[in-house]
């Protein structure tokens, strides 16, 4: 007995000594985070330490165990620096599946370099990030990194949850502050997720969450911030790039940005004060005149990006501006709205969130939240917004990047909060008119004109300068039903004042239609098919949204060949629910020659998951009806 417990001694002494050296081994991640899962985040704990108004240091420890190459994006090894951010300190250490280290990378052994692409003509911006070929999987991966900066007037949000497919042992938030900057915060979704703050008091706040199951996307979801769980932090005395700031509210904001960041930076030569002026000649009317204005920065400029220091922020002189005939879009929004204001026509620097996701500006929670900015010009009780950026905008256009969200119009006297032109479904059309023949061997010959407005316009006026092969690419896409495709040609009409972009197209394919015998089956409907797919979901977890609706309306006239009978064809149909309405109608002229019409207008709005399943069936319905089959015979 005496020696067996010394042997049981020794071999409990000598794995306490090994088990020192082991780190994060597979073998104790729970079974509920391996399932569908990639990756999981075995720890990331980050600390924000705010210690004055002008000083920052925010350290991450990020520890995440991948199982195969899908896993490798939520490493997360990568950090940003520039002249206002430092990196302190970086390093990871890499481990194998049973916890051993492998590999420790040091600061020199990461790679650093420029955070920018060719787009931008001159940016102090750097990025540093591990690159790692891994031999084996699992491996884990435990980063460190410490930032210091003065602008605390960008604290981090929180996002425990940044990836699907990745599950989440341990993640942590810890923030300390002096209590005389007014530290705020915003919390989102974090219920959902059993997010427990931990603390809570004069200066500090802490988050900690353990446990989370991977996710999965679901289709349609709506953005990812608006239902994943989140912390916004925001000091109302802060600092911007080396600009102290005070803003308790938008209001606030608006008036120390006229003031410390644009203030100076419109002034115009006499030349080209002279030179607008003369564009305008005696127009009086303000939205006209803007228009002559808008013409003019379209011609002249083109849009680069610059980040250098407060470049991030403070816009380029506008002098600067018009003598380059270059700018970002901080740059290009100013210089605009100094040439407006030189035909005194007031008009708005505006800051928002741009992307093709409607994200908007937390109206309730001032921070910097924005990362593109555009110009507000008033319009009686409302505002036209610009996209100084593009070269081939119609005026006032926003769809699909700047439109339906809120965004702060800044001016003067305060910051304010207003919400960007909605393009309701109506609105958002495309209407085909047209008609083809089939031949008595099933060949296609047919002529379209497609008339596309509101977003659908933004989706369809690039196409008329897209080179050849790129455009044929598109309409064989666009007509994938369509075997043995041949553009025969094309020609466009973009018509910028009632934003409004039609199609003219001639087109033809051999075997369209299938012969057996002495009948043809063919779609009715070649020139629209629905081509979205949506999957049954057991289980959802969240909403649907249909971001932007649209209405399609299409008039095909059909000319069948010499001989032949319609022997079957398709029923009208007509389904109107709380997603939309779907209508077809065949009317049959006479022996040879019918008319088919179809309507599918789809509704925008955010939809409970338990809908889902109804909307996915209406869709099914929809793409059923529209590849219905007519089948005609020879006399």
């Amino acid at each position: 007995m005496k020696q067996n417990l010394t042997i049981l001694l020794f071999t409990f002494f000598a794995f306490v000594a090994t088990a020192q050296k082991i780190k994060f081994p597979v073998i104790l991640i729970a079974d509920s985070l391996l399932t569908n899962s990639n990756a999981v985040v075995r720890l990331n704990h980050q600390e924000i330490s705010i210690s004055s108004q002008r000083k920052m240091i925010v350290t991450t420890n990020r520890v995440v165990t991948v199982f195969n190459k899908n896993g490798l994006s939520a490493i997360g090894a990568i950090t940003g620096y520039d002249k206002s951010r430092s990196l302190n300190a970086i390093e990871a250490i890499i481990y194998d599946a049973f916890g051993n280290e492998i590999k420790k990378v040091r600061k020199k052994d990461f790679i650093d370099e420029s955070a920018v692409s060719g787009g931008t003509l001159f940016s102090d911006s750097r990025v540093v990030y591990l690159d790692y070929t891994p031999i084996n999987y699992p491996f884990t991966v435990n980063f460190t990194c410490e930032i210091q900066t003065s602008n605390t007037a960008l604290i981090p949000k929180w996002m425990p949850i940044t990836d699907f497919y990745v599950s989440i042992e341990k993640s942590s938030l810890n923030v300390t502050y002096p209590n005389d900057l007014g530290f705020k915060k915003k919390e989102f979704n974090l219920d959902k997720f059993k997010i427990k703050r931990t603390l809570d008091s004069t200066t500090q706040l802490s988050y900690a969450v353990e446990g989370v199951i991977a996710q999965k996307p679901e289709e349609l979801s709506p953005d990812f911030i608006k239902i994943y769980p989140r912390v916004m932090l925001s000091l109302e005395s802060f600092n911007l790039e080396g600009v102290d700031g005070t803003a308790k509210n938008w209001k606030e904001y608006g008036q120390w940005f006229s003031d410390k960041i644009l203030k100076g930076t419109s002034e115009l030569s006499d030349e080209t004060i002279t030179k607008v002026k003369s564009l305008v000649g005696s127009e009086k009317d303000p939205i006209k005149k803007a228009k002559i204005v808008y013409q003019y920065l379209q011609n002249k400029s083109r849009y680069i990006s610059v980040q250098v220091g407060i470049g991030g922020f403070k816009p380029m002189l506008a002098s600067d501006v018009d003598r380059l005939s270059y700018g970002d879009c901080k740059a290009l929004s100013n210089y605009t709205r100094a040439l407006l204001n030189a035909v005194d026509v007031p008009a708005y620097y505006t800051e928002l969130y741009g992307d093709s996701d409607k994200i908007d500006i937390e109206s309730d929670f001032f921070s910097v939240q924005g990362n593109h900015v555009i110009l507000a010009i008033p319009n009686q009780n409302e505002y036209v917004f610009l996209e100084c950026t593009s070269q081939d905008n119609p005026f006032g256009y926003q769809a699909n990047f700047t439109d339906d969200r809120n965004v702060v119009v800044i001016k003067p006297e305060g910051g304010e909060i207003v919400r960007t032109k909605n393009y309701d479904e109506n609105t958002n059309s495309q209407f085909s008119k047209g008609k083809y023949s089939i031949s008595e061997t099933g060949d296609f010959d047919g002529e379209i004109s497609i008339v596309s407005e509101g977003t659908q316009y933004g989706k369809k006026y690039h196409i008329e300068k897209l080179p050849p092969n790129e455009k044929e690419r598109n309409y064989k896409s666009y007509w994938s039903n369509i075997n043995n495709l041949v553009i025969n040609s094309t020609t466009f009409k973009n018509d910028k004042e009632k934003i409004s972009f039609t199609e003219n197209l001639n087109i033809s394919a051999v075997n369209y239609g299938a012969v057996s015998q002495n009948k043809i089956l063919f779609a009715v409907n070649a020139f629209n098919q629905y081509s979205g797919n949506l999957k049954k979901t057991r289980n959802r977890n969240n909403p649907f949204e249909i971001e932007r609706g649209f209405i399609d309306n299409d008039e095909i006239a059909i000319v069948l060949p010499t001989g032949f009978l319609i022997e079957a064809m398709p029923e009208n149909t007509e389904i109107s629910n709380k997603f939309g309405v779907y209508k077809t109608e065949i009317v049959k002229k006479d022996g040879l020659n019918i008319v088919y019409k179809r309507k599918l207008l789809l509704k925008k709005g955010i939809y409970p998951k338990e809908d889902f399943e109804e909307f996915r069936l209406f869709i099914e319905k929809v793409k059923k009806n529209d590849n219905s089959k007519i089948v005609i015979s020879k006399n």
